[in-house]
């Protein structure tokens, strides 16, 4: 045999061989994980939050040893809050920084289109917020899939009883079709899901309702992104379960400024309940604008995302106070470190954080516990060992499981909290609650 034969087939086996494993003689190399999270553009708060919860449990866990032994990078890639971005980033980290798996995503759309690469090239991705259902849902992610879901989104305009007759058929198709797909991408579906998704966000909101407020009717606001349209659909679901009559379900255009129009229309309706889906600044805007109009329901509501951001109170003031939300997390709920970690990091930054940087800070600590027990870096033993995940967190238990089309996916109950004194409030369900709820709120007294 030649000698670069013997190179060839002694050298290449041990080369790969210390590309993957963790204990190689690369051991003093860090171990790098790509996070995708908007740390520009119109989500640039929500990654903000989530950014510095990440460096702040990267620090932790290598101060405690890394990934056993080397230290744990977390390579965070901008996206810019858009789609196209996220899919860029997510192609960089996997193939140009050589990243192990991927983490973070934020916005639903965002996160679906960086998911859309993970399963193109058969790649670990653990999601912490982006929270539209077909994240987790294979069937969405096939070409039938897909188009089923564009018609669905179309079929919301149409008037017309006869087209939408015809839609309706088409994506019965499409869906029995997708069904057939699935089994196409399943080997290469690596997608993970730390928090909740979307249609379960007002779940604990639910009893709330029932009990205290009892509403006879509401109107639905959203924005009309993935997250918006799929969170407002969710609660029109749950209000027709609650015996809650729907007056009005309109979306509004991203980026909008002037609400006014918008909000004449949901006065004139004059719905007990308004319930809102918005990111902060659109959520900032309707609660400002709401007081100029001097409405007063019995209940404002937000449906987390915004709602629970610290920049809604400071953009809103009183407009904003007794104003409730879903949330997914609160700092009081007795889970090992939740405490510790609001009060180290509004410590470190001089601001508080809510669930959108408990879901990451959690997630920091599911990768490095994912890839300690992982019998090497490949993408197969990382998905084997995300799979097998079975631990707490800040953020409550993690274990992955399959229900509803989904898989992979983390299930948690959801609370509420409100705005009192310029502080969030948990105050649903009682037993979890740190302060009790302000109800009935005559809002034009509140706000004087």
């Amino acid at each position: 045999m030649k000698k670069t034969g013997l190179l060839k087939l002694f050298f290449i086996p041990l080369m790969a061989l210390a590309m993957i494993w963790p204990h190689s003689s690369q051991a003093a190399d860090p171990v790098k994980v790509g996070v995708v999270l908007p740390v520009t553009g119109k989500f640039a708060k929500f990654g903000e939050i989530e950014k510095l919860s990440f460096e702040m449990a990267q620090e932790e866990i290598n101060a405690k040893g890394g990934v056993n032994g080397r230290p744990l990078h977390f390579l965070i890639e901008d996206t810019t809050s858009k789609p196209d971005v996220g899919r860029s980033a997510a192609e960089k980290l996997i193939s140009m920084d050589r990243v192990v798996m991927l983490g973070g995503g934020y916005s639903s759309s965002v996160t679906a289109a960086v998911a859309g690469v993970a399963i193109n090239k058969s790649f670990p991705f653990l999601v912490n917020t982006g929270s539209a259902d077909i994240i987790t849902k294979p069937t969405a992610h096939t070409p039938s899939g897909r188009k089923a879901s564009k018609l669905k989104k179309g079929l919301k305009e149409e008037t017309d009883a006869g087209k939408i007759a015809d839609i309706k058929k088409k994506i019965t198709k499409l869906e029995a079709r997708a069904n057939k797909e699935v089994g196409r991408i399943m080997p290469r579906f690596r997608i993970f899901r730390l928090n909740p998704p979307v249609s379960e966000y007002a779940s604990g909101l639910e009893s709330f309702l029932a009990d205290v407020v009892k509403p006879k009717s509401v109107a639905i606001l959203h924005e009309n992104s993935l997250f918006g349209t799929k969170g407002a659909a969710a609660f029109e679901k749950s209000a027709k379960k609650l015996g809650i009559q729907v007056l009005l379900k309109e979306s509004y255009d991203s980026g909008a400024v002037d609400f006014k129009p918008l909000l004449a229309k949901v006065k004139q309706a004059d719905p007990e309940l308004i319930y809102m889906v918005s990111y902060v600044l659109d959520a900032s805007l309707l609660m400002s604008q709401s007081m100029e109009l001097r409405m007063n329901p019995k209940l404002f509501v937000g449906g987390g995302a915004g709602f629970t951001m610290p920049e809604f109170m400071s953009n809103t003031g009183k407009a904003g106070e007794k104003v409730i939300s879903a949330t997914l997390w609160h700092e009081s709920l007795p889970l090992p470190g939740a405490r510790e970690y609001f009060d180290k990091f509004k410590a470190a930054y001089d601001r508080d954080t809510e669930y959108h940087g408990a879901e990451a800070y959690a997630a920091a600590y599911v990768i490095a516990d994912v890839l300690k027990r992982a019998k090497s870096f490949s993408k197969e033993d990382i998905t084997a060992s995300l799979a097998a995940t079975d631990m707490m967190t800040v953020f409550g238990p993690v274990k992955f499981t399959s229900y509803d089309g989904k898989i992979n996916q983390n299930k948690l109950e959801t609370y509420v909290v409100q705005w009192q004194d310029g502080a969030l409030k948990m105050i649903w369900p009682k037993d979890l609650a740190n302060a009790p709820y302000a109800y009935p709120v005559n809002w034009l007294e509140e706000r004087k």
